[in-house]
């Protein structure tokens, strides 16, 4: 992904202007949006004997769209400021501390606050704010990005969320915290040679964790992961069954309701880790590739936004946002096909859950009024900018 946002801004030469084009909302972009919801809502609304799922998603739902209306029209520039982003991450900070304390255990790791019937997750917002400040930080030492120093300060906001998420223990939500920092770093330029260190210290690293930091469990879905057969009646029975699930929908799928695997509770999590294996049996093959075109088009219209950017900061934040959707993706499809470990990350806008909805139509709504008050800013000036001088 290296230079990915100025390759995509000569395509479309910087044009930034304050035209009636790029005022208001990206219809396209929630136009793509809804029948993901859509589907998702189906898919938990078809297995459920009281549809308690399906309801409470659709209230989120609206939770969320209004969060993305009125973000929209908020002029968001107060982001740039070091003092309101520093404050924002120490709460974020405080936050996943606190988990310690009064954190809710579900699924072996203590990630949520617990309030009645409403739980928070602050892990979600914490992807979010590392996008912001990562955004803040490349866009003043952009030119520089060479200098391996700022690597490393940039990797100790990164490590400092990945730290407080994954003692939890919530392996999915540190590594795509992780991923998140790797692909910001790469577009903003970083060289082949601080890319191998880079690759050498993260094998260390996961090397300790193997030793001294991951649950048993968690060990036990890497090890499934390498060898799937080994214990499908144990660790390796999730994975097992949404891999049966996704290949038995086939061409057209069983049809809304008809997937047996979710039906006759075969498929543990259908509503949250394995939506997608859920869908894969009901809509099959070709409701597979419209999930999937649907899933290009918000990552292309993130990325054109991005690449229209007045400064650094928008053109990075909006790619911290398109690696924060492409992540998710691949993690959670890439787990229910059994091409990578189980890891309990969701699928955006689809799978259950208010907190991470909120906050993937949080960052589309900052990325809106992105859009909406960027200053115009000549091409050649745009691209020296963001790629430095020639």
């Amino acid at each position: 992904m290296e230079r990915l946002i100025a390759k995509v801004g000569k395509m479309n030469n910087y044009r930034v202007s304050g035209s009636d084009s790029r005022t208001g909302i990206d219809w396209w972009l929630v136009g793509a949006c809804i029948p993901i919801l859509a589907g998702g809502i189906m898919t938990m609304y078809s297995f459920t004997g009281d549809n308690s799922f399906a309801l409470h998603q659709l209230v989120w739902v609206v939770i969320a769209l209004a969060v993305f209306f009125i973000v929209s029209r908020i002029d968001v520039r107060f982001l740039r400021s070091t003092r309101v982003l520093t404050t924002i991450f120490i709460i974020i900070c405080v936050l996943l501390a606190g988990l310690f304390l009064v954190g809710k255990i579900s699924h072996g790791a203590s990630s949520w606050f617990s309030f009645g019937l409403f739980s928070f997750q602050p892990s979600d917002f914490a992807k979010l704010i590392l996008i912001v400040v990562l955004a803040k930080y490349f866009s003043r030492r952009h030119i520089e990005i060479a200098n391996f120093r700022h690597l490393i300060i940039s990797g100790v906001y990164a490590f400092i969320l990945f730290a407080l998420v994954i003692v939890h223990p919530d392996l999915g939500s540190a590594m795509i915290i992780f991923f998140i920092w790797l692909g910001m770093v790469m577009v903003s330029g970083i060289s082949k040679k601080h890319l191998l260190v880079m690759a050498a210290l993260a094998c260390i690293v996961m090397s300790l964790l193997w030793s001294f930091g991951f649950k048993e469990y968690q060990k036990n879905r890497i090890r499934n992961f390498i060898n799937p057969l080994a214990d499908i009646h144990g660790a390796g029975y999730n994975a097992y069954q949404s891999t049966i699930a996704v290949g038995s929908g086939g061409v057209l799928g069983k049809g809304l309701g008809y997937g047996t695997q979710s039906r006759l509770k075969f498929l543990p999590e259908y509503q949250t880790d394995f939506i997608f294996a859920a869908f894969a049996e009901e809509w099959g093959f070709v409701g597979v590739l419209i999930l999937f075109s649907l899933y290009g088009i918000i990552i292309w219209r993130v990325i054109r936004h991005a690449s229209r950017g007045a400064t650094n900061f928008e053109i990075l934040y909006g790619a911290g946002v398109a690696v924060f959707f492409i992540v998710h993706i691949t993690v959670n499809v890439g787990m229910n096909i059994h091409l990578l470990p189980v890891t309990g990350t969701p699928l955006p806008l689809m799978s259950y859950g208010g907190t991470h909805l909120v906050t993937e139509f949080l960052a589309l709504g900052l990325l809106m009024s992105m859009r909406r008050y960027s200053r115009p800013v000549h091409k050649d000036v745009a691209k020296n900018e963001f790629i430095g001088p020639q």
